[in-house]
């Protein structure tokens, strides 16, 4: 069981893009009085984003498009959380990509063996940099991990 009501935002950047849309949507959630900490996995101790990930009720998993996979980092974040029995959260996906973003279909795939994750009904997909479809794909998703 998550030992507090929060949402860590669990990045990968190629170009900086998916992590401005990682502020944007942390920063979002905090002024809806969400507790919130965003781990750049490229960069953090993976021991200890995959710590905050049983800690938090909530899951944000924001990554490029890499190869038609996700990038490398969030690969190993998600297999990690699959060897330790991750369950019982909601999960919410950021994909990001040029032309053909296929990061949340992926995610998704992983997701489906793991037990009592929920799936938020809103996504963000981010083509290129930040535009104003997905800032209102950002506010959504915000709005409905808020409930």
């Amino acid at each position: 069981r998550p030992e507090t009501d929060g949402i860590l935002v669990a990045y990968t950047s190629i170009y900086g893009h998916t992590a401005d849309a990682a502020e944007q949507l942390a920063e979002e959630l905090r002024t809806k009085d969400q507790q919130v900490v965003v781990m750049d996995l490229a960069r953090c101790d993976m021991a200890e984003a995959v710590a905050q990930a049983f800690r938090f009720s909530k899951l944000v998993l924001a990554t490029p498009t890499y190869n038609g996979d996700v990038f490398p980092f969030t690969k190993t974040f998600i297999e990690h959380l699959t060897e330790r029995n991750y369950q019982n959260r909601t999960v919410a996906l950021v994909e990001a990509g040029s032309w053909a973003p296929a990061a949340a279909k992926v995610m998704t795939k992983e997701l489906e063996g793991m037990k009592d994750i929920t799936l938020t009904q809103n996504k963000v997909t981010v083509l290129g940099s930040l535009s104003d479809a997905s800032r209102a794909q950002i506010e959504a998703l915000a709005d409905e991990l808020s409930k």
